[in-house]
């Protein structure tokens, strides 16, 4: 009430409000804070009630904190208004400065909005300025202390204690009081994130101490191989750190594998393997060299790891001991591609070596009689070869095209037939097919049993292997027959080779010391581009049996 004693109601309203924001600066924690704000209009402001509504981090405002009536307070504190019903009070409100005072007449507007309130009764206003029961009087607070700020939350007051509207001067305490509210509230703020952030960090840190310490054990106790090396630069791949599982792996102390990179360490043939992996994600298996020369299988992956965001980075790489399964591996392929009686190579294995050396356009030049006789020959006989082509080969290219015309062919080195024995020998070497079948064979797994005929076969496969070079190939197709490939032949050449081949079939196999005796049906294809090995198979075979046929009976007998 503004009368002539004015000046000390502003005096003793200022020395409160001093006290009140004194009060304010004191609290520690947002919810203290929140609390000391409302108090503080009721202790020094000369309102019976106060409330502050906070803004949650979704814009809507909840009721933080309440004063003046523990029943009111009990009814409303929690709950929620939204931000729409509030945007709608403060800009519907009368303005005086950053208040906004919406009076009992108008208030029935708001009466079926969701903004948490309380209901007091009273009789009506008997003069101008008398407070009504229904008036509503709203103090907002600003992050920057203005209206153009954002905006923290709202104080709602009622019931001045002399019972009337304030004056210009209880206006302009309220409002500076609102002024303070949101420095303390956002202070309040501050600190409250300050706190959480440096728990949050110190539980990073002792979530980093315990992932170091973690790391540390795995990486040292892992049961397989870990080692770290540096990433990129001149010194990329050099090991800076080991486990005991990769030291004793590869038989090197700790401080040795320091003084190496994995370059040093891999097999010379796995060097580009290794440089095409060295990077994240990489993976590989390759061999390593241990300290006694020889060399294990491992298999290799990488992970990167860095200090920090823009910090060093590193390489991290498992590495695992398959020497076991590359063991069972290599076992699984050569029993896959070799007899399991003799060990020789198998059908299907003869069939790619031979395969590996054709391709399907042959070379240019005219077929010589023998070949155009084959090429003419109706393969529906023992190989299937009825179209003439094997799997992976298509259809032959026209006589006479051109080596090199295309560009699969550019670097392919066509395998050709040395010219026939009633032509003039031109230097011509080819590839040489020897199919070789027993002779007598049948009748000692008849006369003696299986076991007597595994024996056999198994010196006829030493036999035939020892009278061959290096680098040339003995298979077995299955049961008495086998074939030989034997490179860069002349015909002279390759009859040489079968008669050296039969000759040392022929002496006596001795069996569980009995001794008996098969002999050798050879006959010679050649392999040239534009046939498959089918084919080639096919053409060795039918001139093994014209050769079997054209021998005299005492000559192919055996046993």
């Amino acid at each position: 009430m503004e009368t002539e004693s004015e000046p000390y109601v502003r005096l003793a309203t200022l020395r409160q409000l001093h006290q009140v924001v004194a009060e304010l600066n004191t609290a520690r924690s947002l919810a203290d804070t929140l609390q000391t704000v409302a108090d503080g209009v009721v202790n020094g402001l000369g309102y019976e009630l106060a409330c502050v509504n906070l803004v949650r981090p979704d814009g809507d405002l909840v009721v933080a904190a309440f004063a003046g009536n523990p029943a009111a307070e009990a009814l409303i504190t929690g709950r929620v208004g939204s931000r729409e019903s509030w945007d709608r009070r403060l800009a519907m409100g009368e303005a005086w400065g950053a208040l906004r005072f919406i009076p009992h007449t108008e208030g029935w507007v708001l009466d079926e909005d969701d903004v948490p309130q309380w209901f007091t009764e009273g009789p009506e206003p008997r003069f101008e300025d008398e407070w009504h029961p229904s008036d509503r009087l709203f103090a907002p607070m600003y992050a920057t202390g203005g209206s153009g700020g954002e905006l923290l939350g709202v104080i709602s007051v009622d019931r001045p204690r002399n019972g009337r509207r304030p004056g210009a001067w209880g206006r302009e305490a309220l409002q500076m009081y609102a002024f303070q509210a949101a420095i303390a509230i956002s202070n309040a703020r501050l600190r409250a994130n300050m706190q959480r952030a440096l728990v949050r960090l110190e539980r990073e840190q002792q979530a980093l101490r315990a992932s170091e310490e973690s790391f540390r054990q795995a990486f040292e106790y892992a049961p397989s191989g870990m080692a770290i090396a540096e990433m990129g630069g001149d010194q990329h791949g050099r090991i800076l750190r080991t486990n005991d599982a990769l030291c004793r792996l590869l038989g090197r102390p700790a401080s040795a594998m320091r003084r190496h990179s994995f370059s040093d360490l891999v097999h010379p043939e796995d060097i580009g393997t290794l440089l095409r992996t060295s990077a994240e994600g990489g993976r590989a298996e390759l061999r390593f060299g241990r300290r006694d020369g020889t060399y294990v299988w491992v298999s290799l992956r990488n992970s990167v790891v860095a200090d920090a965001a823009d910090g060093p980075r590193f390489l991290l790489t498992h590495v695992e001991d398959i020497e076991e399964r590359k063991r069972r591996e290599l076992q699984l392929a050569h029993r896959a591609s070799h007899d399991s009686l003799t060990g020789l190579p198998n059908s299907a294995e003869l069939r790619a070596r031979l395969s590996a050396r054709l391709c399907r356009r042959p070379h240019a030049g005219q077929p010589s009689t023998v070949d155009s006789l084959d090429a003419a020959y109706d393969h529906s006989g023992l190989y299937g070869g009825g179209t003439g082509h094997a799997a992976g080969h298509g259809h032959a290219a026209p006589p006479g095209a051109q080596h090199g015309a295309h560009g699969e062919f550019d670097h392919h080195v066509h395998t050709v037939a040395p010219p026939e024995e009633s032509e003039a020998d031109d230097g011509t070497k080819g590839l040489a097919v020897l199919f070789c079948d027993l002779d007598g064979f049948k009748s000692i797994n008849d006369r003696f049993g299986h076991h007597t005929g595994d024996a056999v076969l198994i010196e006829v496969a030493r036999r035939l292997t020892s009278g061959v070079r290096d680098g040339d190939t003995v298979a077995r197709l299955g049961g008495d027959e086998f074939v030989v490939l034997a490179d860069g032949l002349g015909r002279a050449d390759a009859q040489d080779l079968a008669v050296r081949l039969r000759n040392a079939i022929i002496p006596p196999i001795r069996v569980d010391g009995r001794a008996v005796r098969v002999g050798a049906s050879f006959g010679i294809g050649w392999a040239h581009c534009g046939m498959s090995a089918d084919e080639v198979l096919h053409s060795a075979d039918q001139r093994m049996y014209v050769e079997k046929r054209s021998r005299a009976k005492q000559h192919r007998r055996a046993g």
